[in-house]
């Protein structure tokens, strides 16, 4: 007899949309921020992206509202180009959730060198060794059963909004007008200048999208969830939170200190800009708070691949063993595989100078895929309901959403985006396997061949700017 699990509520699902974004981006935002961003054009910034996560997020909602029945948000891209769009889109979120996961591990490392010295920046090798163990703890927890991680995250998300809500109100006390309106366009005139904003606004682009990823984990939870409409609530609710969240503890900073100040402290940011306030206790609450944050965002993003990778396995995009699940409902083999490859590419950080940046901007990129496909169909499924009541809003927001991802891709530096491709390989190889175990006599159609194409040029170019310094690592 099949044993009955719990269903996630509208409370764990918008804990797990807020938990899963909020990790280690937003206590290092303001440094990454400063670094090309005046306080106008940040302003700028989160009013662009802002608009543009909603457009995600409220074509999310409409899907699941309109074809409850469709499984993982990979799956909107199987309605729109077949089964290799289903694939090509998850994969790409698979990859970006494990990839978040070594930026979050980097991170976490570097909080904890604050009370151990040792471990440096956190990407040498004592940090590595740390990361690995805590990355096969996650991996243990996980298996133990997904619901039951849902609600532990539940309890993480809580506690770490607490210290958020301590810096903004000591910020806010302590925050200085003449200072953040000093340099309010970072101009040589002082005056606002289009061409300077949108060009802070471009460089800003990567740092906003990251701390965005894990928005739709709701929606990729649809299946645990209550009901279909619960993941669309959660989706829109988290968006919300974290909108307010972000928008003060981004803004708060240029009231404290110049943007040269802020870009000359070390990570996490806010640690030491609280520190800068209060006194020393500053620094060591927040990289407490940092270190659990990350613990949640960590799990939340362990949950979310193997929940993927699940799905395709069942809709024939990747081979039967990454379906079959344990006890616990999880699948085991698919967790164990997606950590195998977290390890040995947490060994990969010994050589990269900024190991946390290169992590967090290899996992934003892989998602860019996801997101425009989910838009994508949200312009075909308007489409296809064209002449019925309100449909003519859900294409606009369809269009906008894949207007701005479009933009945010080549915005954000299209070398990263083409470094995932290298993945995309691996991939494409377990996309083949599953179609013959499953009888498919002809794998890929000659549009899909040509895409492969594109997937292997895109890799090639990727190591050919390694190699010349086009990428920075």
């Amino acid at each position: 007899m099949e044993k009955k699990n719990r269903k996630l509520g509208l409370l764990a699902l918008t804990a797990l949309v807020i938990s899963s974004s909020i990790g280690s981006g937003i206590f290092g935002i303001a440094s990454d921020m400063a670094e090309g961003t005046s306080p106008g054009a940040a302003i700028a910034a989160w009013i662009i992206t802002g608009a543009g996560v909603l457009m995600l997020c409220l074509s999310l909602t409409n899907i699941i509202n309109k074809r409850p029945e469709l499984s993982g948000i990979f799956s909107y891209a199987t309605e729109t180009f077949g089964p290799f769009g289903g694939f090509i889109s998850g994969w790409g979120y698979w990859l970006s959730a494990w990839l978040g996961n070594i930026a979050f591990a980097t991170i976490m490392m570097s909080a904890l060198s604050y009370f151990i010295p040792a471990l440096g920046d956190g990407s040498n090798l004592l940090s590595i060794i740390i990361a690995s163990v805590i990355l096969w703890i996650m991996c243990l927890v996980v298996n133990r059963g997904i619901e039951s991680a849902a609600f532990l995250n539940t309890i993480i998300t809580i506690c770490k909004l607490v210290p958020l809500l301590l810096f903004a109100v000591v910020a806010i006390i302590a925050f200085k007008s003449e200072i953040f309106t000093a340099d309010f366009w970072g101009t040589v005139s002082g005056n606002f200048s289009l061409k300077a904003v949108v060009s802070q606004v471009n460089s800003s682009m990567m740092v906003l999208m990251w701390v965005f990823v894990g928005i739709e984990g709701a929606a990729m939870m649809s299946d645990r969830a209550i009901t279909k409409d619960t993941a669309g609530k959660a989706t829109v609710l988290g968006l919300a939170g974290l909108l307010c969240v972000y928008l003060l503890l981004s803004l708060l900073p240029y009231g404290l200190m110049s943007r040269t100040e802020i870009c000359e402290l070390k990570q996490p940011t806010m640690a030491y800009l609280l520190s800068y306030i209060v006194g020393p206790w500053g620094a060591a609450f927040i990289n407490i708070a940092m270190i659990i944050s990350v613990a949640g965002c960590w799990l939340s993003w362990t949950m979310l691949p193997v929940e993927t990778t699940l799905l395709m396995a069942q809709q024939k995009l990747l081979p039967k063993k990454f379906g079959e699940v344990n006890d616990k409902n999880v699948p085991t083999f698919s967790l164990v595989f997606m950590t195998a490859l977290s390890q040995i590419f947490i060994f990969t950080l010994l050589f990269t100078d900024k190991a946390y940046h290169f992590a967090y901007s290899l996992c934003t990129a892989a998602i860019f895929v996801t997101w425009i496909l989910v838009c994508v169909y949200q312009v075909k499924l308007s489409y296809e309901n064209r002449g019925k009541r309100g449909e003519a809003g859900q294409l606009a927001i369809g269009l906008i959403g894949t207007i701005f991802y479009a933009w945010a891709i080549w915005a954000s530096g299209i070398g990263y985006f083409l470094l995932c491709m290298l993945v995309y390989i691996i991939g494409i190889f377990l996309y083949v396997k599953a179609g013959k175990e499953n009888g498919v006599e002809k794998v890929f159609s000659t549009k899909e061949r040509i895409i492969i194409i594109f997937i292997l040029m895109g890799a090639a170019i990727s190591v050919y700017m390694l190699i010349t310094g086009g990428i920075a690592v």
